[in-house]
């Protein structure tokens, strides 16, 4: 075991090899009878995880499954934040994730000594932290917001309340143009999400003239003003299903279209265009993709990698993340 540990701190992962003949789906259901798993998927992983999770949502569903859930073991298939905040809202539970390497970007581009230091600046403020941050910053906040409900918990502060608004700053820009709320706002961004191009877009809906734009607030502030709706990844799922329109191009990550073709099987769905050349021609998160159903055996067979939050943080980000979800009610 000290071998595998030592392994899985230096690779990130259980580097065992599986067995071609193994039917990886029956055996990854074998293992969460056996060790009472729950799995919880984000919309942004590979549909062939996604068709296997117990649940799959955005950050907001996520944390409320991570905190009600009564099975021993999560196994968190997303990007290293989420498995976090699982472990953050139930500490008493063993939370995997199947590569420590899924990162964020957006997380990353807010380092917890800096953003003290900014903090510092606005002793009078108080601090929002959009979910996709480190257990370090979510012990640095007030309250933790998501995409789902940013909105509602800026409206239900006073309007004397002043704010920082961290850490994706196009996020911050679309909740302050909507709320008419003066916030300050830490500069950091989704590099999915500001990969969409603005030209490639012009030339899809060119193509096809009929669509419906759609896109995450994460997306940059041109890009928003292009959109005909602009929500959360949940709100852009259900926007396509209520819609009676019947072609989308969506603006966010592209694994969100696996769960919106078996919604909606009859609509023609369209990623957005990224800048980048790339194998999908779409916005493709490369953390999200380090999921796969090889891994996800592992770390249940093995419960490895686990996440560890060291308990004054976890304590500290449990009251932040804690006030979301009641405000969520």
């Amino acid at each position: 075991m000290e071998a595998l540990l030592e392994e899985v701190q230096r690779v990130g992962y259980v580097n065992k090899p599986v067995d071609e003949d193994i039917d990886l789906v029956a055996e990854i259901n074998r293992l969460k009878k056996e060790k009472n798993a729950v799995i919880l998927a984000h919309y942004y992983v590979d549909g062939s995880i996604q068709d296997l999770a117990d649940y799959i949502g955005d950050s907001l569903g996520l944390s409320q499954q991570a905190a009600a859930t009564p099975a021993d073991m999560i196994v968190f298939c997303g990007v290293h934040f989420m498995g976090e905040t699982a472990k953050i809202l139930s500490p008493q539970k063993k939370v995997v994730i199947p590569d420590l390497n899924a990162g964020c970007s957006l997380a990353d581009s807010a380092p917890a000594d800096k953003f003290a230091a900014f903090k510092a600046q606005y002793p009078d403020h108080i601090v929002l932290s959009y979910i996709n941050c480190s257990a370090d910053i979510k012990a640095l906040s007030d309250i933790i917001v998501t995409s789902s409900n940013a909105l509602k918990i800026v409206e239900s502060l006073p309007k004397e309340q002043k704010i920082i608004f961290a850490p994706d700053a196009n996020l911050g820009r679309y909740i302050s143009k909507k709320t008419g709320r003066d916030m300050v706002l830490w500069d950091g961004a989704c590099i999915v999400h500001i990969d969409i191009s603005l030209e490639k877009l012009h030339k899809l809906r060119i193509q096809y003239p009929e669509a419906k734009f759609i896109a995450h607030p994460e997306c940059q502030e041109h890009i928003l003003s292009e959109a005909d709706y602009v929500g959360s990844t949940t709100a852009l799922l259900k926007y396509v299903v209520d819609s009676p329109e019947q072609t989308f191009i969506v603006g966010t990550e592209a694994g969100i279209l696996h769960k919106m073709k078996q919604a909606a099987p009859h609509k023609k769905i369209i990623p957005a265009p990224a800048s980048q050349n790339n194998t999908c021609a779409c916005s493709e998160c490369p953390y999200m993709k380090m999921n796969t159903l090889e891994k996800v055996y592992n770390c249940m067979l093995y419960e490895q990698p686990e996440i560890i939050v060291p308990e004054d943080v976890r304590l500290k980000a449990y009251e932040s993340v804690a006030r979301m979800l009641e405000l969520s009610k």
